[in-house]
């Protein structure tokens, strides 16, 4: 079945406002979970500089070895370490071990939307860095 949806137009006088998704760690390790802990998940500083990602700043969490999702913070664990640690309350959601997605969004103007590239770091078993890209590959079905 195909449409025939009418073609994307913004009107000058209406602000489009569209969030997109800014950074994501895929594929990271969850290294330490701490139950008494400030809440928030200390990620590599090597990590956070590799997704662009800033102390303090609201990520979702996606625990693809339960399927838990939850937002928390990023605060900086030691550079060259390979920490993921979820603390505090999301502890019950994710243990060492588990397989997360960290991702990170923006809001964008649709003057903005064009030029926008999201920066995916891709993680190995230990949380180095495999690779770095900027689009997910179109799904087949």
């Amino acid at each position: 079945m195909t449409h025939n949806w009418p073609p994307l137009a913004c009107n000058a006088s209406v602000v489009m406002y569209c969030t997109l998704l800014k950074a994501k760690l895929h594929g990271a390790t969850v290294t330490h979970s701490e139950l008494l802990y400030e809440g928030s998940c200390a990620i590599d500083a090597g990590l956070l500089r590799a997704a662009r990602l800033l102390e303090y700043e609201q990520i979702q969490i996606y625990n693809v070895t339960n399927g838990e999702r939850f937002t928390t913070y990023a605060i900086r664990a030691e550079d060259g370490s390979g920490v993921i640690s979820v603390n505090g309350a999301a502890a019950h959601k994710a243990r060492p071990g588990d397989r997360v997605i960290i991702c990170a969004y923006v809001g964008l103007d649709r003057d903005e939307l064009a030029s926008f590239k999201p920066t995916l770091v891709y993680l190995d078993d230990a949380n180095r860095v495999s690779r770095i890209g900027s689009a997910i590959p179109v799904q087949a079905a």
